[in-house]
């Protein structure tokens, strides 16, 4: 699309939208330790903090059920927002912007994101505005700038009136208020969060009841009364526009809502400039040392350079060039990016699932190790002695398991060794093996590496008569939570699963020295082999593997299935575990072409449910191309593009992982900017074509840690291993060079990976010097190489 831009340089990337009508929900993030925003194009905000569970500060006009960020977020002309109304008070003219709520044509719009910022630029009746938004490195506080410049020519001073509108909302049904207080200089709305429990009284004293706009200068006038600012008229139209000032008209126990008012004054190019913090607060003193510490140019300018550094802490460890410049801006700027989110903040949540937890720190060994290191730690120090992991990792001490994961799965033994396999390919740290951590039932500490055999021995007890694993309230797929709820269902994924991470650990045994006796391996070995038979056994059927046997004994995911007849993972997976042969690959690999492939990407079952269907579960309600329902669901997407990779299948799996990415030409489907990955892509292809390839628009994903390693450890094919970097790029065959720079415990690798040729197999050189067995041994910290690599040019 002609009104997207993508800035490509590293140091300063942005993408701009260049219309709020053509992509309406299309949006853009900021965060940090304590909070997260989801700031649309068109001035709405969708924001969350800590305290320490995810609490609002700026509410919906009603009463909001306490959830996650949901997927294609709804907005409505009350939804949260923060606006900016101007007034021409000489020709009685009023628009809005960013562009809600009045909706009025601009005659210029920039929407743009950058890694630390989010700005507009606008023009309208011959008025420049910039409006910016960042945060602070460590507060709960958005910092708001807004400049307004008179481009009008010859005609001497014109007057204008700006209304900066943040919405509040119904903060309480207990009691809410709102007021302007002089000494602050700042609108203060303040609420008692409802309880009916006595301890809940004693609970709820420490929290940031109250929401402030504070401002840098004195307002002309305030309006902290929703329902009466916007009379007859609505937001739309709102009636107290018509008047010279605002009424300075208080809430008491009305929906508050924070307005300013300035009248302005300016000559031909005079412009004005403010600043405003906007947030949550405990007290009138918190709120006085938020605005004393940000509110000021130096403190602001300070401010953005603190949190620029912050952001900055979330490079990775490549950087390429294809001469693609959407695909090398995305994987060396927006990828990093938001993986350095989900593995710093563990997507602003105090429970993450273990699975999710587990395989965002997965990213963060790409970004920062040590904290990968911890967090694996804290995982296990959270394992059951009998080694089953639990649903959700505990971050904090009042923490408790919510939502999804109050309800058992059986998976989340399988990420420990597939995941710390990637952080000891990066680090080499086997001394984390030796690591004594205790149990959640249990003072008594077992070795790191004990807790991975205690993990994988749970795995395989878990299994029926069969031999296979026992799903049951789900597996990977969560809504599967009928499958195996009454104790019988098995998972062909989780077998799969069981199976790769046993072999998995065995490799990392053999390659890292780990101690484990010998003849615990090879149990592993034949617990796999056996797995990966009566996989082939009872669930391969005709052209792939199945999903799944029901309670009732029914075999599901077959060309027998009216709805859902081939899932993806089974393939996936069944590539990656060895269970599938060559000529069963093949047959597979064309079936999800023909059934699950589409223009946005790989669809996760086809056809999609239309009906519940009461063996298998909550999947089946979910609408058809929406989430695990047949979605193109970007976390199996990325594992089949890896396993793809395994095979020996380059091309295909360098199309499945470009396809995962956003892009410019396919922005009008999806609605989104090339600037995160979305959890999932509609799908349901063939069933509703009209509406395949639209984005959720939810940047939480566990599809990032996987995405990367593909392109570290199979495109450039810079993988770490016991003593060095094994090098063995996979290059798909339109694709002749890449360039770039690859940091290696410590060293930096300047790289160029072409292809030849006069050459049969790969060759890797050194400063001109062959390097024996393809395998680069770092000298140490602070070493650095000019590394160039030879591949095969194949017809």
């Amino acid at each position: 699309m002609n009104n997207i831009n993508n800035n490509h340089k590293i140091e300063d990337a942005t993408v701009k939208l260049d219309c709020p009508i053509s992509m309406p929900k299309a949006s853009g993030f900021l965060w940090n330790k304590r909070m997260v925003l989801q700031v649309n194009c068109r001035g709405y905000v969708n924001a969350q903090f800590m305290q320490p569970e995810p609490r609002k500060y700026s509410y919906a006009p009603n009463i909001e059920e306490k959830t996650f960020i949901q997927p294609e977020h709804s907005y409505f002309s009350h939804h949260p927002g923060r606006f900016f109304y101007i007034k021409d008070e000489d020709q009685q003219q009023s628009f809005s912007v960013p562009y809600e709520p009045m909706r009025v044509k601009l005659a210029k719009f920039s929407f743009v994101q950058s890694a630390s910022e989010i700005y507009w630029l606008i023009e309208h009746l011959e008025l420049k505005i910039k409006i910016s938004l960042s945060l602070t490195a460590n507060d709960v506080v958005e910092r708001w700038s807004l400049s307004v410049e008179n481009l009008r020519k010859g005609e001497g001073k014109r007057n204008i009136s700006i209304y900066p509108y943040f919405s509040i909302g119904y903060m309480s049904w207990m009691n809410q208020s709102a007021t302007f207080d002089e000494q602050l200089n700042s609108i203060v709305a303040t609420a008692v969060t409802p309880y009916q429990k006595v301890e809940q009284y004693f609970k709820n004293k420490e929290l940031k009841d109250k929401t402030f706009l504070i401002a840098d200068k004195k307002p002309t006038s305030w309006h902290t009364n929703q329902a009466t600012f916007e009379g007859e008229g609505g937001l739309h139209s709102p009636d107290a526009l018509k008047f010279l000032q605002l009424s300075n008209n208080d809430a008491r126990y009305e929906t508050p809502v924070a307005i300013y008012q300035y009248r302005e004054s300016l000559g031909e190019n005079q412009s004005v400039n403010y600043q405003f913090l906007f947030g949550p607060a405990k007290d009138n003193t918190e709120i006085a040392q938020i605005r004393d510490r940000y509110l000021n140019s130096s403190n602001a300018r300070k401010a953005q350079q603190e949190y620029d550094d912050y952001i900055a802490q979330g490079k990775a460890c490549l950087t390429i060039n294809t001469d693609n410049t959407e695909f090398d801006d995305f994987v060396n700027h927006w990828l990093p990016r938001q993986m350095f989110y989900h593995g710093d903040v563990n997507r602003l949540s105090t429970d993450p699932q273990t699975r999710n937890y587990i395989q965002d720190n997965m990213g963060m060994c790409y970004i920062d190790p040590t904290v990968a290191r911890q967090a694996f730690v804290l995982a296990l120090s959270q394992q059951h002695s009998n080694g089953a992991m639990p649903d959700g990792i505990l971050l904090h001490a009042q923490a408790e398991l919510k939502y999804i994961n109050q309800v058992p799965h059986a998976d989340h033994c399988v990420w420990l060794p597939i995941c710390l396999a990637v952080y000891l390919n990066e680090t080499g740290d086997v001394d984390l093996l030796t690591t004594p951590i205790a149990f959640s039932d249990s003072d008594t500490p077992k070795l790191f590496s004990e807790h991975i055999d205690l993990a994988l021995n749970w795995l395989v007890k878990a299994t029926d008569h069969r031999g296979l694993s026992l799903i049951e309230q789900g597996d990977w797929c969560d809504p599967m939570n009928m499958v195996g709820y009454k104790g019988k269902g098995v998972s062909s994924w989780l077998s799969l699963a069981t199976a790769y991470a046993l072999n998995t650990w065995c490799d990392l045994c053999e390659e890292y020295g780990i101690q484990i006796p010998l003849n615990k391996l090879t149990e592993y070995r034949l617990a796999a082999n056996t797995i990966n038979e009566s996989v082939n056994t009872y669930f391969w059927h005709e052209q792939w593997f199945a999903r799944g046997i029901t309670d009732n004994d029914r075999l599901f995911g077959t060309v027998n299935d009216e709805e859902g007849k081939i899932y993806l993972n089974p393939q996936s997976w069944a590539m990656l575990s060895g269970a599938a042969s060559a000529e069963q690959q093949q047959l597979m690999i064309a079936a999800i072409s023909e059934q699950l492939m589409t223009p946005y990407g790989v669809m996760m079952l086809a056809p999609s449910y239309t009906k519940m269907v009461e063996d298998i579960g909550r999947i089946t309600q979910k609408h058809p191309g929406v989430s695990e329902n047949g979605s193109v669901y970007n976390h199996a997407a990325i594992f089949y593009a890896y396993s793809l990779y395994q095979a020996g299948e380059n091309d295909l799996a360098f199309e499945v992982l470009s396809k995962i990415l956003p892009s410019k030409a396919l922005a009008a489907k999806s609605g989104q900017l090339s600037i995160f990955v979305p959890n999932y892509y509609r799908g349901a292809y063939q069933q509703y074509p009209e509406k395949a390839g639209r984005s959720s628009q939810l940047f939480n994903t566990g599809t990032l840690a996987w995405l990367y390693r593909c392109l570290v450890e199979e495109l450039c094919g810079l993988k770490g291993g016991n003593g060095g970097l094994y090098i063995a790029p996979k290059l798909p065959s339109h694709l002749n060079k890449i360039s770039g720079q690859r940091m290696f415990r410590g060293a930096i690798i300047h790289f160029i990976i072409e292809k030849s040729t006069q050459i049969t197999e790969i060759e890797a050189y050194i400063d001109g010097e062959q390097v024996v067995d393809n395998k680069l041994t770092i000298r140490g910290n602070n070493a650095t190489y000019q590394l160039s690599v030879l591949v095969p040019a194949h017809d």
